[in-house]
């Protein structure tokens, strides 16, 4: 997993409540077997009119959002199931964190164990955000300071320490794990043979 510290870019607004993961990104894309290519199928059914032709009046279609790399959304943004392709799809579109008032706890998960950035602020600062970002321009998303700034205006973010820490230096739950190989192996050399053991 990269290090996330600053995320700056086009923020754009999707404000609509539980949006869930198969909103996120539909069932039938998940028979691929690569992480990677699921940015096409992101928001899917919105982004499609019935013919499965692009429709220009969806958000994300629209030019100025074309290279977005903030997501602004509504409450309970990424609720419904715990699919991992709901994440995959909004890095595969070029999204490196999402704003909303709150997060399915599945999702946002999900979002820490591959460097996508989750960040709650209220919806009173959600509107304002909406608002400001819309006429600044670009939105910076600064992870050491917890901090959003846009325009003139800067928005405070609380973030678990210890999510925060492996987020800077880009360490997921695989990597947590090999920081601890010594002693996993060493907790497994005193086990007794005839117990299930890690080792040869």
């Amino acid at each position: 997993m990269r290090p996330v510290n600053t995320v700056i870019g086009i923020a754009a607004p999707l404000p609509r409540a539980a949006i869930d993961t198969d909103q996120i990104v539909p069932k039938q894309f998940l028979k691929r077997i690569e992480r990677d290519g699921y940015g096409p199928f992101l928001f899917y059914d919105w982004a499609h009119d019935v013919e499965g032709e692009l429709d220009p009046d969806f958000v994300l279609n629209r030019a100025e959002y074309e290279n977005a790399k903030v997501l602004i959304a509504g409450p309970s943004f990424g609720c419904g199931s715990s699919r991992e392709h709901a994440t995959w799809a909004l890095q595969d579109r070029g999204f490196d964190a999402v704003i909303a008032p709150s997060f399915g706890d599945i999702f946002r998960n999900n979002a820490y164990n591959v460097g996508l950035l989750p960040i709650e602020l209220d919806q009173t600062e959600i509107d304002r955000l909406v608002t400001v970002a819309d006429g600044a321009g670009t939105v910076s998303v600064d992870l050491e300071s917890q901090t959003v700034t846009a325009g003139d205006e800067v928005f405070a973010f609380q973030i678990d320490e210890h999510v925060k820490h492996n987020l800077l230096n880009g360490v997921d739950r695989i990597s947590e794990t090999l920081e601890s190989v010594d002693a996993i192996d060493t907790y497994e050399g005193r086990r007794p043979h005839h117990r299930p053991t890690l080792n040869d």
